[in-house]
C-alpha cells in the first residue's frame, strides 16, 4: 500500500539528511516539523494508523520533502519496512499513556504501555542503528519526560516507562562509545504541555475504576486535584520544549538531556535533591 514512498525516497537527496520521526501526528513534534520542514531535510512522518495516515498527508501534501507513513511500531510487518530507509536522525516519540494506581490498574493496560513507550523504542533502535553502525554516522533522540523523574499519584505506570527510556538511553550511549560508531544518543524530557495528551492519560483511569476500586470514595477528590495541577502547570505554548528539541536535531554535537520547561526542570531537579 504505501511500500513506494519507503524505496523510492531513499534515491534522491543524498546529500540531505533523513530524519524519521515515529508517533508524530500531532502536539510538539508536528511544530517541531512546522520548523525543520523549511531546512534541507528529508523527513519521514510516520502515525498509527491509515486514519491519521490520512489526514497528516492531507496537511503536509504540498511539501515535496515530507513524506507521511503508517508506521504502528508494536506491528513486526510495519517495522520491517524501516530497513528500506537510511535515516540519519532518528526522533523516538510514540507514546501512550495509562492512568491508575499501581494498586490496581489492569495488567493488560501496563503491558500496553510498556509495548508502545519502551519495548517498541528497543524494536526501533535496533533497526536503524544497524545501518547507523554501517555508514558511521547518526543520531538518536529518545523522547522520554520529566514524569520519569518524578513520581506522580495513578500515573505509576507512564512514570515507569519514561524511566525506562531515560536509562536504555544512557546505556546505550555508554555502549556505542565502544565500537567508535559516531552515532550521538540523547534525551528530550518534557515537562507538562498542554496538548490533549495529559487529559486523555488522566481521564482513562475512570473507564475503568467503578464500585470496587480501592479509591472509590476519593475519586472525585483526585480527580479535581488533577485537574487543578493541570490548569496551574501546564504550558499552553509548546515553544520552549519545540525550541529544545529542533536544537538536539540540528546540533551537530549534541547534550546529554534536554529539558523544558524552565520552572518545571528546577522543581524536578529541587525534587531529587530533597530525595536525597
Amino acid at each position: 500500500m504505501y511500500g513506494y514512498d519507503w524505496i523510492e525516497h531513499t534515491k534522491n537527496g543524498d546529500s540531505m539528511e533523513t530524519i524519521l520521526f515515529t508517533g508524530a501526528r500531532s502536539g510538539i513534534q508536528a511544530q517541531v516539523i512546522e520548523i525543520i520542514k523549511k531546512k534541507p531535510y528529508q523527513i519521514y512522518v510516520t502515525v498509527h494508523n491509515e486514519k491519521q495516515l490520512k489526514l497528516v498527508r492531507e496537511y503536509y501534501q504540498k511539501d515535496s520533502n515530507v513524506h507521511c507513513l503508517k508506521l504502528d511500531v508494536t506491528n513486526s510487518k510495519d517495522l520491517e519496512q524501516l530497513k528500506k530507509l537510511n535515516i540519519d536522525i532518528l526522533v523516538n516519540n510514540a507514546a501512550i499513556g495509562e492512568g491508575g494506581s499501581m494498586a490496581e490498574i489492569p495488567m493488560n493496560l501496563v503491558r500496553s504501555n510498556f509495548e508502545v513507550n519502551v519495548f517498541s523504542y528497543f524494536e526501533v533502535i535496533q533497526v536503524v542503528l544497524k545501518q547507523m553502525i554501517q555508514r558511521k554516522k547518526g543520531k538518536i533522540i529518545n523522547m522520554a519526560s520529566l514524569a520519569g523523574l518524578i513520581p506522580i499519584p495513578y500515573l505509576g505506570s507512564y512514570c515507569a516507562t519514561k524511566a525506562s527510556i531515560i536509562k536504555m538511553t544512557e546505556t546505550l550511549k555508554m555502549e556505542l562509545k565502544d565500537i567508535d560508531a559516531n552515532i550521538q544518543v540523547c534525551l528530550v524530557e518534557p515537562g507538562l504541555y498542554h496538548t490533549g495528551f495529559n487529559q486523555v492519560m488522566l481521564d482513562n483511569k475512570y473507564t475503568w475504576m467503578g464500585h470496587d476500586s480501592y479509591f472509590q470514595n476519593v475519586i472525585e477528590k483526585i480527580r479535581k486535584r488533577e485537574n487543578l495541577i493541570c490548569q496551574i502547570l501546564e504550558h499552553q505554548e509548546l515553544h520552549s520544549i519545540v525550541k529544545q528539541i529542533v536544537k538536539a536535531i540540528q546540533e551537530k554535537h549534541v547534550k546529554r538531556i534536554y529539558r523544558a520547561p524552565f520552572l518545571q526542570v528546577m522543581g524536578a531537579k529541587l525534587y531529587l535533591l530533597l530525595m536525597e
